[in-house]
């Protein structure tokens, strides 16, 4: 049968729906189809004009023409939901054409398929866009972009299929993601906080509180165990006279409180007010505490070790205070002599003093009074460590327009400068859930390894800031994360980003350079394996090892993409440290600055929730939540609950973090590292993060050391004898009086009797 359908409409025009038809009698669904289809997708004039009549024009002949059914595509579908996609971009593998169409630009096929769809497929010089409709509904609408003769992208939504000769060589989905945003600075410096210290003696190995003294900047106080009836009473009572209104919004520092295990204060402070504690990774950042009527005052406790990442005694000197940490018998006290009066006590209860120290201390008293002595001690701490957070603040607030009182430790305040001063505003994804765990079980940090165990005449080198030269310099991943499946490196053989590999490393490496996690009995430890395993590595770390013999099959992962983010932040600190010697404190602060930015983006999003329950309610609490509690501690009436937020795996738990920001740089510094592993030229024995420990007679090339320039080596020191105790390094100096061990890492010299060592 011909048949041609015609539509007339009111004012004598008529046009053809299609062109002329040969169809058999079991065509007529196909022809149905076909004119509701082409009606559809032709023209919006077919439905906007009215219609005066319908024509059929009609005519037969002998014998059968091609069953309209019948496709001769013979290659692979793609299963997409409910449909199948030919593997092809040839539009005539989509079904029967119905119509061609040549455009200025581009050519457009009308197909109808098996499955009674219609399609239309415009084709352009580089690529196609296709659509799938069903009476007239749109179903599917996607793009194919042809890379050469053999291979072609598909694009569906947010998903990219890559094909080649007909199959699927990789499924990529770019994830969508909230992005690290700037924050705001500061308008004026704040100085609103207390400095307490707690003196304590050991009773049955525990340490117990027999002084607490506090300081706001004007006033001090002292409390005092032999004025009091119980430890309970002496603590209590200082308590209350900092849960005052006049001290609301404060913030109250100790410094190393963890070293008290800060949740002794809980069983007090649990009597005066409601308790917020801040709990990371088991360890307690702060305590903020809701007191008075209705808890409308707030005051928070926090160890200022936290913000200050080294000794009182030693930021006495970097912040050059006057009074500075004095001397006192802290193993002289006990419980019986909190009222002693008499003779300096003897030298070795002081703790690192010399001898003149201790024979000028003791020309000053004719009698000496544990009491006196003691609050005096207690005081000047309190007042040096005031005058030091009062000189970091305004230095923080001068440079940067930031209140350090804001942050509880010194990682949220360098993240916080970075976002207010530096940070470029959708750049660095908000990395959660699914993805940020995937990326952290491949997160590992510097590589720590002992090779030979002792030697003579041993070199010892310190690379300058190399966490911070690797921010400077190196590319890092940006923009929304891509998840891909299948191997990456056959489509992008510089694709960048985090790639779950399965790893062979090769059997003669010397000193293996690739890291992974094994779970053990005591519990996750960090090794350098050798042999076949699979993990998640940085695609810059898998390039660099490649050069060493290691092999990969990439199986899936993420890519990103890439840009320098840190240059003006690492810039900005290493000129202000470097126009500043080491008796500056603005020297100080650019050093600890700089090497605490990068943690916080690694910080795990996964928050351990806190609630505090008098034992009254507990086992209620116990039966709703037994499978996400986590710890339970027991404060007299009370227990400290930690649990699991049931929300744990929500991709949209936010908390500013990036772990894959953290994992570059951490795998960019163990690259630094491996140019001084596996080289001939070098003996080495040792090797930490940022250190190397090699014989004398190593070549290092020379443009590699400079003390001055980030990521150059510096010597530190030589050991006439070195002895290596992973992790730890002791380096012996001989000389005709005495033999002194070094231990590496203190910032003291340690020194120990032969036998003993």
């Amino acid at each position: 049968m011909f048949i041609l359908f015609k539509i007339k409409y009111i004012g004598g025009q008529t046009l053809s729906v299609g062109k002329l038809q040969r169809v058999n009698s079991n065509d007529k669904n196909w022809y149905s189809e076909f004119i509701l289809n082409y009606i559809e997708l032709k023209a919006s004039f077919y439905k906007e004009t009215r219609i005066d009549s319908l024509i059929f024009s009609y005519g037969f002949k002998d014998g059968k023409v091609k069953n309209k059914q019948e496709l001769t595509y013979s290659g692979l579908y793609q299963n997409y939901n409910d449909y199948q996609i030919p593997i092809s971009t040839n539009p005539l593998d989509y079904g029967i054409l119905i119509n061609k169409i040549d455009m200025k630009d581009s050519v457009v096929y009308f197909l109808h398929n098996e499955k009674g769809l219609s399609i239309v497929i415009r084709t352009y010089m580089d690529h196609n866009l296709i659509e799938f409709f069903k009476s007239g509904t749109s179903l599917i609408k996607f793009t194919d972009e042809l890379m050469n003769e053999n291979k072609f992208l598909r694009i569906i939504g947010n998903k990219k299929y890559y094909f080649k000769n007909g199959e699927q060589i990789l499924l990529s989905s770019e994830v969508r993601t909230k992005f690290i945003s700037k924050s705001s600075k500061s308008k004026d410096i704040v100085n609103n906080f207390i400095t307490l210290d707690i003196e304590t003696y050991i009773v049955d190995g525990l340490m117990t509180p027999y002084l607490i003294c506090f300081y706001d900047g004007k006033n001090l106080f002292s409390f005092y165990l032999s004025d009091y009836t119980s430890v309970e009473q002496m603590i209590l009572e200082c308590l209350q006279s900092i849960l005052k209104r006049k001290y609301k919004g404060y913030s109250v520092y100790a410094h190393n409180l963890g070293k008290f295990d800060i949740i002794f204060l809980l069983k007090y402070l649990v009597k005066l007010g409601n308790i917020k504690p801040i709990i990371h990774n088991g360890k307690i950042i702060s305590l903020t505490v809701n007191y008075g009527e209705n808890g409308k005052y707030k005051i928070e406790f926090k160890d200022s070790l936290l913000l200050l990442l080294t000794s009182l005694n030693s930021l006495c000197g970097s912040f050059k205070i006057e009074e500075g940490k004095s001397i006192f018998p802290h193993l002289f006290v006990n419980e019986n002599n909190l009222n002693y009066k008499g003779d300096v006590p003897k030298m070795d209860e002081f703790i690192n003093i010399n001898k003149k120290e201790y024979q000028d201390y003791k020309l000053k008293y004719n009698v000496w009074t544990l009491k006196t002595e003691a609050i005096k001690y207690c005081k000047i701490d309190c007042i040096s460590l005031y005058q030091i957070l009062l000189k970091f603040n305004g230095m923080i607030f001068s440079l940067f327009s930031k209140n350090i009182h804001n942050y509880p430790t010194l990682s949220s305040l360098a993240f916080s400068i970075y976002r207010s001063n530096f940070i470029v505003e959708n750049k660095i994804p908000q990395i959660t859930g699914q993805v940020a765990k995937n990326i952290r079980s491949g997160y590992t940090g510097g590589a720590v390894d002992m090779y030979i165990p002792q030697g003579v005449k041993i070199k010892a080198y310190d690379v300058n800031s190399l966490y911070p030269s690797q921010m400077h310099s190196q590319l890092m991943p940006v923009g929304f994360p891509t998840y891909f499946n299948g191997d990456i490196l056959k489509l992008d053989a510089n694709a960048f980003g985090f790639f779950y590999c399965k790893i062979i490393a090769p059997d003669d490496i010397l000193h293996p350079i690739l890291q992974t996690h094994v779970k053990t009995n005591n519990g996750t430890r960090t090794v350098s394996p050798i042999g076949t395993w699979e993990d998640v590595i940085f695609s810059q770390e898998l390039y660099n090892a490649e050069k060493y013999g290691y092999k990969f099959e990439v199986l899936w992962g993420y890519t990103f993409k890439s840009e320098v983010i840190f240059k003006d932040y690492v810039e900005f600190l290493f000129n202000l440290r470097s126009r500043y010697d080491k008796s500056n404190p603005l020297n100080f602060i650019a050093k600890i600055l700089m090497n605490s930015l990068y943690g916080r983006f690694g910080m795990d999003e996964n928050f351990t929730n806190i609630n505090i329950i008098h034992k009254d309610y507990y086992a209620d609490f116990e039966n709703k939540n037994l499978d996400n509690i986590i710890k339970t501690t027991e404060i007299e009436d009370y227990f400290l609950v930690e649990f699991k937020n049931v929300n744990e795996n929500n991709e949209d738990n936010t908390h500013d973090t990036s772990v894959a920001i953290a994992a570059a740089i951490t795998a960019y510094a163990r690259i630094h590292m491996t140019q001084f592993k596996n080289n001939p030229k070098i003996i080495l024995y040792y090797t930490d993060t940022d250190s190397i420990y090699v014989d004398e007679n190593s070549e290092i090339d020379i443009g590699l050391i400079d003390n001055k320039i980030l990521g150059k080596l510096k010597l530190e020191y030589i050991c006439n004898k070195a002895i290596f105790l992973s992790p730890k390094v002791y380096c012996l100096e001989t000389t005709e009086e005495e033999t002194i061990y070094k231990v590496k890492g203190l910032k003291h010299d340690v020194e120990l009797n032969t036998h003993s060592f």
